[in-house]
């Protein structure tokens, strides 16, 4: 199985303090998956390692040979991976725009027809679940549904350090538990799907919209 949890956090500046308190939320569910599900190729997908640049411009609009090879790289990534896991801060109630950014730079056709998890975190109480909220029609809209489990991490800076790590006053088991819950049912919907993909090509039967707007057009 193949996995990428994609990072939604650029900000390395101060304030907040920590700064990328998302980072310690990704490395901790890396590590999760790395433990848990050792058979399985899990990598983040971290923002900053990707030149999407200060006027967008998706992959998909470069002629052909001209994107930047970061991008075909990762856009051949997201084709060929059969779950997501989305970890985003909380923006005015929404997910992060770092996040948006970077997967809007690809074709839903590339997320389509695969699972997601939705993990969100704050510094504060709430955990981004706000955000959460919103990412489900977004997420939805690319293709790769969300499943119902959601993972919040409320005041992260208290529960993981820099490494990922639980600090020692936390219940370390109870948040494995957790983390539990929203990797199993991922990745029960990810083999569900990728067999039921080598049995019918949803692509063949569906198509993709790749060439105009007016795909998605109702008759005249």
């Amino acid at each position: 199985m193949k996995v990428l949890i994609f990072l939604g956090s650029t900000r390395e500046s101060q304030p907040p303090k920590p700064s990328r308190l998302g980072a310690r939320v990704a490395t901790a569910l890396l590590s999760h998956f790395k433990e848990e599900y050792a058979d399985d190729d899990v990598e983040l997908i971290d923002p900053l390692d990707y030149p999407t640049g200060e006027v967008f411009k998706p992959h998909f609009a470069y002629a052909s040979g001209s994107a930047p090879k970061e991008l075909d790289a990762l856009a051949d990534k997201i084709q060929r991976a059969d779950a997501y896991v989305m970890v985003s801060p909380e923006y005015n109630h929404s997910l992060s725009p770092a996040l948006a950014h970077l997967l809007n730079h690809f074709g839903s056709s590339l997320y389509a027809y695969k699972p997601s998890l939705i993990v969100t975190y704050s510094a504060g109480q709430w955990g981004g679940v706000r955000a959460a909220i919103g990412m489900r029609a977004f997420l939805s809209e690319l293709g790769c549904l969300p499943v119902s489990a959601m993972i919040h991490v409320p005041r992260a800076a208290d529960v993981l350090d820099s490494e990922g790590q639980c600090h020692p006053q936390q219940n370390t088991e109870k948040w494995k538990s957790y983390w539990q819950r929203g990797s199993s049912q991922l990745l029960w919907w990810a083999e569900a799907v990728r067999q039921h993909r080598e049995v019918v090509d949803p692509h063949k039967l569906i198509g993709n919209f790749t060439h105009d707007p007016q795909q998605r057009n109702a008759p005249d």
